[in-house]
C-alpha cells in the first residue's frame, strides 16, 4: 500500500485562523515537485502562493476555489516519490504544519516566514508580535520573504497580480506583460482592464494544438436580463407584502479575506474596550489660501499626541499596563471594494505637509492593488478615520486594541457662527474622539481634543 502524507494548511505568517482557496495550480493525479506551486491562498492581507511539501503524485486536494480551509486541517494528500529527495521532517519549511493544536499547548518559536506580496526584506526585532494585520494586531513570524512569480499556464505573474486580473475579469494569458523575465505586472493588468485589450472568455490569445487531448465543453449562452422588478407577480395578482421569511431575504455569502478578518477584530474590540466618544468643530475660518486638509489633520493630531501623551499610547487590559509612545504613527483608515484596511502613516512627527501626502498616496496606492507589506499594516499608535470624504458630520469609530484613541474627522460644513457683536458664516469640520476609557480619563481626551482643534484653527 502506498505511502499517503496529508499537509496541513500552514500558518501563513498571519495569525489567521483560516484562508481561502483562491487558485489550484494542479489537480488530483498530477506529478509535483518539492517547492513547486500547489495553490494559492487569500488571507485578510494578500494572495499568497503555498509551496509543496513533497516531491510525488497529488492524490487528494481539500476544498474547491472560494472554500475556506482552517489553518491545521488537511489541504491536500500525496504519494510521496520514494526515489526523489524529500525535506526532511524536521527542516523547517518556512511555516508551521500539522494539525492545529490544542488550547493550552506550547507553540514554538521557530521564526517563521511568510510569502507575501510586498518589497520587504527581513523583519527586523525578536518579538513575534503584531507584525501584521489589516484591522488589529496579528501575529505573524519574524521573516517576511519578497512574493515569487509562478509560470502557470504558460503566464509568469504572483498571486496578488492573478488576484486582480480575476476581480478585473482580465485574460492573463491575453495581456502583454513588461516585467523582467516576461512577469506580468499590476499596471498590465490595470492597463488592460482600462483600454480592453484582454477581457476574461474573448478568444484566446494562442491555438491550442489537437494533441493537447484538452477537452472543450459547448459554450453556453450568454444570460439574458434580469426580469425587471413590478407590483404584481407573473399571475397578474399583487406580490406579497408580508415581511419576507429568512429564505427569501437573500443568498448568504460566506466572509472571506479581508471582511472576515475585519468581522474578527471589530467583534473583539467591542468585547474589550470601554469606549467613550468626545465630538466638536474645528474652525478653519482663518486658514489662508488652499490647504492640504489631510495634512492638516494629521499635524493637528501630532500636537494633540506631544500636549496629551496619553492618548498616543497602548494599552494592555489583561495585565492593566500602559504604554506611551515618543513617536506617532497614524492608522489611517481606507475602505476598499475587499474590506477595511489600516496601513501606518510612520513617523507623521517628523513629516511635513509635502511628506504626508507623498506617504499617504504611497500608502493607499499599495491597499488598492494588494502589494503592501505586513509591516505598513501594524504597529500604529493612533488612528485617523476620514469619513468624511464621503459624508456624516459625527461619529463613534471603533478603538482597536491596544491602541487607545481614534479620531474621526466628519464632512466640511458652512456653520453659521456667533461672534462679538453679530454672527458670521463660518467653515468648520466636525471632529469625534472615540478612547479607551480605561486608558485615559475624560480630562485627558478633552485636553487633547482642544489641543488638535487649536492646532486646526491656525492660520496656517
Amino acid at each position: 500500500m502506498a505511502d499517503i502524507k496529508t499537509f496541513y494548511l500552514p500558518d501563513l505568517g498571519e495569525g489567521l485562523p483560516d484562508a481561502t482557496v483562491v487558485e489550484w495550480h494542479v489537480k488530483e493525479g498530477d506529478s509535483i515537485k518539492l517547492d513547486a506551486p500547489l495553490c494559492s491562498m487569500e488571507t485578510a492581507k494578500a494572495v499568497v502562493d503555498v509551496p509543496s511539501p513533497y516531491t510525488g503524485k497529488v492524490t487528494k486536494l481539500y476544498g474547491a476555489p472560494g472554500d475556506i480551509i482552517e489553518t491545521g486541517a488537511a489541504l491536500a494528500d500525496f504519494e510521496p516519490d520514494p526515489n526523489a529527495k524529500q525535506r526532511a521532517e524536521a527542516e523547517s519549511t518556512g511555516h508551521h504544519h500539522g494539525p492545529k493544536k490544542s488550547v493550552g499547548s506550547p507553540v514554538p518559536d521557530d521564526g517563521g516566514r511568510v510569502v507575501a506580496s510586498d518589497e520587504g526584506g527581513e523583519v527586523q526585532g525578536s518579538d513575534r508580535e503584531d507584525e501584521g494585520t489589516v484591522v488589529g494586531a496579528m501575529v505573524s513570524g519574524s521573516h517576511v520573504h519578497v512574493e515569487q512569480a509562478a509560470s502557470i499556464g504558460g503566464v509568469k505573474a504572483v498571486p496578488a497580480v492573478r488576484a486582480l486580473a480575476k476581480k478585473l475579469k482580465v485574460d492573463l494569458a491575453r495581456v502583454r506583460p513588461s516585467g523582467a523575465d516576461g512577469v506580468v505586472t499590476m499596471q498590465d493588468v490595470k492597463n488592460a482592464a482600462a483600454n480592453g485589450s484582454a477581457p476574461l472568455g474573448a478568444a484566446p490569445a494562442r491555438a491550442v494544438p489537437a494533441s493537447a487531448g484538452r477537452h472543450l465543453a459547448p459554450e453556453l449562452p450568454e444570460p439574458g436580463p434580469a426580469p425587471s422588478r413590478t407590483p404584481t407577480s407573473l399571475a397578474g395578482k399583487p406580490v406579497r407584502t408580508a415581511p419576507p421569511s429568512q429564505v427569501a431575504s437573500g443568498q448568504p455569502e460566506q466572509l472571506k479575506g479581508v471582511r472576515r478578518n475585519m468581522a474578527r477584530v471589530m467583534a473583539e474590540a467591542h468585547a474589550q474596550v470601554v469606549p467613550t466618544t468626545l465630538v466638536d468643530d474645528a474652525d478653519l475660518h482663518a486658514w489662508i489660501g488652499k490647504q492640504d486638509i489631510t495634512a492638516r489633520l494629521v499635524r493637528a493630531i501630532v500636537a494633540a499626541c506631544k500636549a496629551v501623551p496619553a492618548l498616543n499610547a497602548w494599552f494592555d487590559g489583561k495585565n492593566l499596563s500602559r504604554t506611551l509612545h515618543p513617536h506617532v504613527d497614524i492608522g489611517i483608515a481606507v475602505d476598499t471594494d475587499d474590506g477595511l484596511f489600516v496601513p501606518a502613516l510612520r513617523n507623521a512627527d517628523m513629516l511635513d505637509g509635502h511628506g504626508v501626502r507623498a506617504a499617504i498616496k504611497r500608502l493607499r496606492t499599495q491597499v488598492e492593488d494588494r502589494s503592501i507589506p505586513s509591516s505598513e499594516l501594524s504597529g500604529y499608535t493612533i488612528s485617523l478615520s476620514n469619513f468624511g470624504m464621503f459624508a456624516g458630520r459625527y461619529a463613534t469609530p471603533v478603538v482597536v486594541p491596544p491602541t487607545v484613541a481614534i479620531i474621526g474627522a466628519g464632512k466640511l460644513s458652512h456653520d453659521v457662527v456667533a461672534v462679538m457683536g453679530g454672527i458670521e458664516v463660518h467653515r468648520r469640520m466636525p471632529i469625534s474622539l472615540t478612547f479607551d476609557h480605561r486608558a485615559a480619563t475624560g480630562g485627558e481626551a478633552a485636553r487633547f481634543l482642544k489641543a488638535l482643534l487649536d492646532d486646526m484653527a491656525q492660520p496656517h
